[in-house]
């Protein structure tokens, strides 16, 4: 039997969401700004795409319960911070900061709290930035301060926790020891892979000269093999883990 709101806390669940809906769109025009000022006033961009997503009710419900809660609209304000999220891709893990510091820097916008999981990742191998902001909406003569999760992370983390969530879903959590082992590869070898692409693109933009040498240096080569390997080890784990998936 799936966990619901009642008839008349539905009711009250759905006047909440619209409220969080406003604020929710508040935050992606302001992040649109930034996205389009970049583009158009700056040589490079932090950000590749920013994507957003309002919780269910059914989601909710089941959060709620989760954690022990009544199934309330007032519980879920009061107990669920991520009823409205939004997730920001970036180039390079350098532009996980820039973006953090210049959400913190935007006056309408309080960071409540934040997790560092880029520096200090999870046991499972997890990276990204996580943020709990608090955007106001004025609405009926009154302002309501809306808390809105903010993930920050590169395309290769996006992948790799894309992976993580296939696998938590099949074995309902419980995600077996040879395919979290796995996992744990992957996020490492993601992380380099992350920091020698943003160590070509600062060459590409001549900012550094660090690859380039490396490769002139007859005494690297054997070095520079090894990172093509790592780099094919890296391509062979995404294919292996999606392969079991799918078994």
């Amino acid at each position: 039997m799936s966990i619901r709101f009642s008839t008349e806390e539905f009711s009250k669940l759905k006047e909440l969401l619209l409220i969080y809906e406003w604020g929710h769109r508040t935050l992606l025009t302001k992040l649109a700004i930034v996205h389009e000022d970049f583009e158009n006033f700056h040589d490079d961009n932090p950000i590749d795409y920013i994507r957003g997503r309002i919780k269910a009710p059914e989601s909710i419900a089941e959060k709620l319960d989760r954690l022990g809660f009544e199934i309330t609209a007032h519980n879920a304000k009061q107990h669920i911070s991520d009823i409205a999220g939004v997730r920001i891709i970036c180039p390079f893990t350098r532009d996980i900061y820039q973006l953090v510091e210049l959400m913190r820097s935007m006056p309408d916008i309080q960071i409540r709290r934040e997790k560092d999981y880029v520096m200090k990742p999870k046991p499972s191998g997890y990276r990204s930035y996580h943020l709990i902001v608090e955007i106001p909406v004025f609405h009926s003569g009154q302002t309501d301060q809306v808390a809105i999760e903010v993930q920050i992370r590169t395309e290769a983390m996006n992948f790799w926790a894309t992976l993580e969530h296939a696998a938590r879903y099949k074995y309902e959590g419980d995600i077996p020891a040879h395919l979290s082992d796995e996992l744990v590869v992957c996020a490492d070898k993601i992380a380099e892979l992350d920091h020698r692409m943003f160590l070509i693109h600062e060459n590409i933009m001549g900012h550094s000269d660090e690859i380039t040498a490396e490769m002139l240096d007859d005494k690297s080569s054997k070095k520079t093999q090894q990172k093509t390997l790592r780099t094919r080890e890296l391509r062979r784990s995404y294919r292996n883990f999606s392969r079991i998936l799918k078994d």
